[in-house]
């Protein structure tokens, strides 16, 4: 079984909901592609290739400041639910954790982490340099990923094009390989039927959206995670400054949302929010999408101070440890087990009873 006990906070310090507009925004996450020159990329390397190339990234992160103390987990080593359980705490790629329909990692496939910063190897790109921080925190998230870029940069010959800028093995990341997300919930602007033309605007400048795990993830619970879509023609600072006011806007869409339903139907987003925190309080069993869109109504609540005795921190904690493969390996069952419904009900009420005892 994989030790996360190796990892400050288990890999999920970012859940602590200290970041700035914690409220809306659960995390920000800023990942750079690189590839070593004189490797062939990703798609058609070969095994001996891949092992060079984790040995060469591993030797120049032993002498940065920013890994230097960095647990490596190799994930073609490692089962698929603790893979699973890598994914499901945001630290790697599901195309790294080989959690396609064959289940199997690709050979080399590894992820160094340390405190909020991590590298995963020999996913899509050589490299992904990736920095996760709890709420809205663009600046302080790139200006940490950034001199992990600088750090490795000066020991490994990155492949460039005075032209093109960083070369990718897919051409949508060509130039900064820069892909910024931020993770937010819009339940105020799913009820109000706005969403959609929200969504249609960002389209229209450039960002995209995807569900909680981003590209091929559904959308749940009203967790959407924006991105920029283009990552040529323009900086790094242009790319997070566009991305950051658009955020700024959505989220003040969003707040607006939550103050016409508090207006206009304060009856109906009471009765909403306190349905959801009973069914949590008491339900007997609980599938997956069902306690996302119960947490979506609990943080709502939350957010506009209908219910007082839920931290953030919890219903974030909730978010992750609720997940099929958390789960599975706190209960010591596999992660299709067909009670897991009735294992997670109960894991939710438990939480929540201790929240409410902690607090009086």
């Amino acid at each position: 079984m994989i030790d996360l006990s190796l990892l400050t906070d288990g890999g999920v310090g970012w859940l602590d909901a200290s970041g700035p507009s914690s409220h809306l925004v659960l995390s920000t996450r800023i990942r750079l592609a690189r590839n070593l020159t004189g490797h062939i990329f990703q798609v058609r390397n070969s095994e001996t290739e891949r092992e060079e190339i984790l040995d060469s990234v591993e030797r120049a992160a032993r002498e940065t400041v920013a890994l230097r103390g960095a647990t490596k987990f190799r994930l073609d080593r490692m089962d698929r639910i603790d893979r699973q359980l890598l994914h499901e705490r945001h630290l790697v790629s599901k195309e790294l954790a080989g959690l396609d329909a064959e289940g199997r990692a690709r050979s080399g496939a590894s992820v160094l982490v340390q405190d909020r910063l991590g590298v995963m190897l020999n996913e899509e790109d050589h490299l992904r340099l990736q920095g996760l921080h709890s709420g809205f925190a663009l600046e302080q998230t790139y200006a940490e990923v950034d001199r992990l870029d600088a750090e490795l940069g000066q020991r490994l010959a990155f492949a460039f094009h005075a032209e093109f800028g960083y070369l990718t093995s897919c051409p949508t990341n060509v130039g900064t390989g820069l892909r910024a997300s931020v993770l937010i919930h819009l339940p105020g602007l799913v009820l109000t039927k706005e969403i959609s033309k929200v969504l249609q605007g960002l389209a229209q400048v450039g960002l995209t959206f995807r569900g909680l795990y981003g590209e091929g993830s559904e959308v749940v619970g009203n967790f959407f995670q924006l991105s920029n879509q283009t990552t040529l023609g323009s900086s790094e600072h242009e790319l997070l400054d566009h991305l950051g006011k658009m955020v700024r806007q959505v989220m003040d869409y969003e707040e607006q949302a939550r103050q016409v339903l508090l207006r206009d139907a304060p009856a109906i987003i009471e009765d909403k929010v306190w349905r959801a925190y009973g069914l949590l309080r008491y339900a007997r069993s609980l599938s997956f999408e069902e306690a996302m869109n119960l947490l979506s109504g609990v943080r709502l609540g939350v957010g506009v101070k209908l219910i007082p005795d839920v931290g953030m921190y919890t219903l974030n904690k909730l978010l992750i440890y609720t997940q099929p493969a958390h789960l599975a390996v706190a209960e010591g069952v596999a992660p299709d087990e067909s009670d897991l419904p009735v294992r997670r009900a109960r894991f939710v009420r438990k939480v929540l009873e201790s929240e409410v005892g902690r607090r009086g």
